[in-house]
């Protein structure tokens, strides 16, 4: 009898154990998906604001939102205001892209470059005064190589002049709800003298590049890697994107990049996952580095949040055709790693399995020593 009990007592244990320290691994995984995204130091923000610089370790500010619904995932002094830089170019694109389908404008309608546009430094595609290129074609080096001299040119082909095509992106982000906004350049470059910066906000950034998004033409320019410009000339200009994230982020199709001096380095990010998409901007980061690392982990963590909500239908096609042996083992090979999840579900199921046979295993030893325990006393008081 006292082995049965000990044989009883050890199943007990071994079930506590394994339940005890399943819930914690649970544990662990769920501080993993919620964590709240890094801090900034409040010490480097009045240093950083005393110098005039406005950038910090790791940003001035982040934001995550859903694309579709505008629903804020994750944010970290969102209305920080901050310097966008050549994130202001994505306002120059929207209001083209409205005018595009509105029918009033066309995207080869032709542009000549004035002299004022010749002479924009910065970022450029080095046009010439009295050159004549498409709408399309410079919407690119706006966007690609973040040109100053082809945003210049396009706001004064719509607009008559510079400060007109601001006033015209002024009233576009009042009605997209860009309340802490206020542009006074076309191209985002740092103010001259008696000029001020362009102003905004990672959440007006994440809107404008919300509102940007409902234009499908939007994704051809900010998705683009690398594009001739002068692509008939003996020597084209090859432009590259500076958002590095299209080529290090699955997924990742835009948006656009910022940077000078004091504005730090800025992003626009936007990625897509099974039907979801979600939009990262990161605002004033010391490093470009830290930059890319943050809009990648914010977007990643967006989509899983997305992804995770989202009805089976709206992630699967309607109809799944069946799947051979081969299809499924690679599948099981190539699984993402956000599934982690789901192996470790697999093995605990084992584990109880395991478990239950072993506990069988040992009742069934249990019983069996206890029937023959009393078979030895019944043959010790029998007297013939």
């Amino acid at each position: 009898m006292k082995r049965y009990f000990s044989c009883v007592a050890a199943v007990m244990v071994i079930l506590i154990v394994f339940a005890s320290s399943s819930g914690y691994a649970a544990k662990g995984r769920d501080r993993g998906r919620n964590a709240p995204l890094a801090q900034s130091d409040p010490a480097q923000a009045n240093q950083a604001s005393k110098s005039g610089i406005i950038s910090k370790n790791p940003y001035a500010g982040a934001i995550v939102t859903d694309a579709k619904t505008g629903n804020v995932l994750f944010e970290d002094n969102p209305d920080a205001k901050g310097y966008p830089a050549s994130i202001t170019k994505l306002m120059v694109l929207l209001i083209f892209l409205d005018a595009i389908e509105s029918k009033r404008v066309n995207l080869q309608d032709p542009v000549t470059v004035t002299a004022e546009a010749s002479r924009i430094g910065g970022s450029q595609v080095y046009l010439k005064e009295n050159e004549v290129f498409p709408v399309e074609d410079l919407l690119y080096a706006t966007i690609v190589q973040s040109a100053n001299d082809a945003a210049t040119a396009l706001a004064i082909h719509y607009a008559g002049d510079r400060t007109a095509f601001v006033d015209v992106m002024n009233k576009r982000a009042q009605e997209i709800g860009m309340k802490d906004t206020v542009f006074h350049s076309v191209h985002g470059l740092p103010p001259g003298k008696d000029q001020l910066p362009d102003t905004s906000t990672p959440r007006d950034l994440a809107k404008l590049s919300q509102e940007l998004l409902k234009h499908p033409l939007a994704l051809n320019y900010t998705s683009t890697k690398e594009r001739p410009f002068r692509a008939g000339t003996p020597e084209p200009f090859i432009m590259r994107s500076h958002n590095h994230l299209l080529e290090r982020m699955d997924g990742c199709d835009g948006l656009k990049t910022g940077y000078f001096t004091k504005a730090g380095f800025s992003i626009a990010a936007t990625a897509t996952k099974q039907g979801a998409r979600a939009i990262a901007v990161v605002l004033g980061s010391a490093d470009r580095k830290v930059r890319d690392a943050k809009a990648r982990e914010f977007l990643s963590k967006g989509l899983m949040k997305l992804v995770a909500k989202a009805p089976p239908s709206a992630t699967a096609p309607a109809v799944q055709p069946e799947k051979t042996a081969t299809q499924k083992d690679v599948e099981v090979k190539t699984e993402p790693r956000e599934k982690k999840g789901d192996v470790i579900q697999i093995r605990k199921s084992t584990i109880v399995i395991i478990v239950a046979i072993i506990a069988g295993i040992l009742a069934l030893l249990a019983i069996r020593f206890f029937i023959k325990n009393n078979r030895s006393r019944d043959k010790n008081i029998y007297v013939p």
